[in-house]
């Protein structure tokens, strides 16, 4: 499913559990947004701790570096029943660091597609677990940042 939704610009921060948050704004750019949920097994470079066929819900990386592994599924803007939009993101263990400078935090900045909203969350430590809410149900366009690398995905939050 997926839902989109207009909205103005948002200057608030919501504080994910996992990492720091912070929100601005900027020009928005029209671009066709969709997040491809998968349910099959997890590829072998990204099973580590799940046992058995790990069936779970995911979406990949643009470039196949990584995985969103969705533990809360749809993903929601407001959680009513307790529960939290955990995710956990698995790099390849292939993808070391082309710069040993570059910090390992995920870095991710996310755009509301057809919106001026966009915001970070940053996961410390690099791909891990981590609580990621933001701050509009729809479709989000993530830039994913971490130890000298990137890839884009879509995420969509519903209502």
């Amino acid at each position: 499913m997926i839902v989109l939704a207009g909205c103005t610009p948002t200057t608030g921060s919501a504080s994910p559990a996992a990492g720091t948050a912070t929100t601005a704004t900027t020009a928005s750019t029209a671009t066709a947004c969709a997040a491809r949920v998968e349910t099959g097994s997890l590829p072998d470079w990204a099973d580590a701790g799940f046992s058995g066929d790990a069936r779970v819900p995911h979406v990949f990386g643009a470039k196949g570096d990584i995985v969103a592994v969705l533990f809360a599924h749809p993903l929601r803007q407001v959680r009513t029943d307790g529960s939290n939009n955990k995710i956990l993101w698995v790099a390849r263990a292939a993808t070391t660091s082309p710069d040993p400078t570059a910090p390992a935090t995920l870095v991710i900045t996310a755009r509301l597609d057809g919106t001026d909203t966009r915001v970070t969350r940053e996961v410390a430590g690099g791909p891990g677990p981590s609580i990621i809410d933001l701050p509009e149900a729809g479709c989000w366009r993530l830039d994913l940042r971490w130890s000298g690398h990137t890839d884009t995905m879509d995420l969509v939050y519903a209502p």
